[in-house]
């Protein structure tokens, strides 16, 4: 009557190639790009400058004047393995662990005051 009959229509095969070739198509070229961008922007800059303060702390020598992380200035008078020792003044001297020592600067520009 007015109510026609309604048939099911069958759906279109899926694509067979399975997970690897939609990921390999899809997401990884996405992905490979932006692990090359961390490690070029990122990782490969940090590796660098450890590397450069590494040399830098392994080259230390008694009378280089230096600055540690805490913002103090002064020479080394002594070294040993892990701890040197650093005249901030005159007849003042503290103990510093080598790794803060974040700067070694051109000998004399720490001018003492008198």
């Amino acid at each position: 009557m007015f109510i026609s009959s309604a048939f099911a229509q069958t759906a279109p095969a899926a694509a067979t190639g399975g997970d690897m070739q939609s990921f390999l198509t899809g997401q990884a070229p996405f992905l490979l790009v932006m692990v090359a961008v961390m490690y070029f922007m990122m990782i490969r800059p940090q590796m660098k400058k450890a590397k450069e303060h590494r040399t830098m702390i392994e080259a230390l020598a008694k009378g280089d004047e230096v600055v540690t992380g805490g913002g103090l200035l002064g020479k080394v008078t002594k070294i040993n393995d892990n701890i040197i020792g650093v005249e901030i003044a005159s007849g003042v001297e503290v103990q510093v662990q080598r790794d803060a020592v974040v700067q070694v600067l051109p000998k004399g520009s720490i001018k003492e005051s008198k």
